[in-house]
């Protein structure tokens, strides 16, 4: 997989009332876990009055890479159901938030997950979904009298340092599409005879 399928922007929408429960779901690109997680300790504390704050996110890494959580609510009916209706437009890199604020009456398994399933299905027909590229993070460890070499390879693939650290040598990390990054690992070897340490972040 080359290219994934993931939202553009963050997206809010509160469905109507379910038995004077009300159900709002937020959502948000999430690259990788640390943004999934941040995202939703953030809804967390925003709706911190709520009943439940379940979620699902699914990442692009491998297919292992999901969660989910009911939150307090019955097994199943609730971060599951999130889960599949992201992975229902076959989606990654994307998290989704559904906060319940209990109305006094009860819904029964089956209205827990057509409630949690139903706001996160409205949510995500609501955002933009975009195709890009899947990257990988490739570190690259040289001394500054190879700059010009590595500078020229990254040139030559369209790409820029996301970040660099200037030390007793240079270490620089590069988001590179997974299409590229063994052809771009062996580029930088081959450029700097073998003295840059070249290696893909996990």
């Amino acid at each position: 997989m080359s290219v994934i399928r993931t939202v553009r922007s963050a997206v809010r929408h509160e469905m109507p009332k379910v038995k004077g429960s009300r159900f709002i779901a937020s959502l948000a690109p999430a690259g990788d876990v640390e943004q999934a997680m941040d995202f939703v300790a953030a809804r967390r504390a925003e709706f911190r009055d709520a009943t439940h704050n379940c979620f699902a996110w699914r990442l692009a890494l491998d297919e292992n890479a999901f969660r989910y959580s009911d939150d307090g609510e019955p097994a199943g009916t609730a971060g599951r159901p999130i889960l599949q209706e992201i992975d229902g437009r076959r989606l990654s890199d994307v998290v989704v938030v559904v906060t319940r604020y209990f109305g006094g009456t009860r819904l029964g398994t089956g209205g827990l997950v057509r409630a949690y399933g139903g706001a996160a299905a409205a949510a995500l027909e609501r955002a933009e979904i975009v195709e890009r590229p899947v990257v990988r993070t490739l570190s690259i460890h040289y001394p500054y009298e190879l700059s010009g070499a590595v500078q020229g390879v990254l040139a030559r693939f369209a790409l820029a340092p996301a970040k660099a650290d200037y030390g007793a040598e240079i270490a620089a990390t590069v988001a590179v599409p997974v299409a590229d990054a063994e052809r771009l690992a062996h580029a930088l070897r081959e450029a700097t005879a073998g003295r840059a340490q070249v290696a893909f972040e996990r």
